[in-house]
């Protein structure tokens, strides 16, 4: 991953720029080469680590949906192998199916809006409305989930909190599961809307029927903004 060759759109180049020259990127960079030489697959593929961001500018950014990391999990379609992970949090590509906790975020829409729950998982048209799909840790490990904790993902992503907390305003940061809660610490909660739930997990309990979704667009609407179509 040499800096020069990191496929990320300019906005967020020049918006970020100084945490490309700190030594916790540069150890991020010789990690993930490190993993790559030890011949480990990892996901998403190489030009999609950067999508939550490539997706979306930051000054667009209305609504950030906090992930954990990206899915270590792949399935095969018509004979062909398809990761689920996509570089956006919580979103799968299609054709594939939504996994447990989007099964758990679609409840959650159909219960509170006009949604319609589709038949695949790929969440990229929220992208394009404003949403942030951003997953805290940008790599793994195949079948290992959390194998890339350690190499300094977290630093960068908390980076981009803190970016679009101090230089945009009227932001719906949604943070879910006791993970994400604890960036609440990096976000100006005076001039941003900071919604609290339990994780979508199944494993988990409270997501479904918590109003994440309408409460979102009832704070954009404070702030002077559209809702967000959910529809995907």
């Amino acid at each position: 991953m040499d800096k020069s060759k990191i496929k990320l759109r300019d906005e967020w180049k020049e918006a970020l720029a100084q945490e490309f020259d700190k030594p916790y990127f540069a150890h991020i960079r010789e990690c993930y080469l490190e993993a790559k030489a030890r011949g480990e697959v990892i996901y998403p593929k190489g030009s999609l680590t950067f999508e939550a961001l490539n997706r979306l500018a930051p000054q667009d950014v209305r609504v950030v949906i906090l992930g954990q990391d990206p899915y270590h999990g792949s399935e095969v379609v018509d004979g062909v192998l398809i990761p689920q992970a996509m570089g956006l949090s919580f979103s799968v590509p299609k054709p594939l199916k939504a996994p447990p906790s989007l099964k758990n975020i679609y409840k959650e829409l159909q219960n509170t809006t006009s949604f319609i729950p589709p038949n695949h998982g790929d969440l990229s048209v929220w992208c394009d409305r404003g949403v942030l799909l951003l997953n805290s840790v940008l790599s793994v490990e195949a079948g290992k989930a959390g194998s890339h904790t350690h190499f300094g993902w977290e630093q960068f992503s908390d980076s981009v909190i803190s970016y679009i907390s101090t230089h945009l305003s009227g932001v719906v940061f949604m943070l879910w599961g006791n993970y994400a809660k604890k960036k609440a610490s990096l976000i100006d909660s005076s001039k941003h809307c900071i919604i609290q739930a339990p994780h979508p997990s199944p494993l988990a309990r409270g997501f479904v029927g918590s109003g994440v979704f309408l409460r979102a667009n009832e704070a954009l609407q404070r702030f002077g903004y559209p809702p967000i179509d959910w529809q995907n």
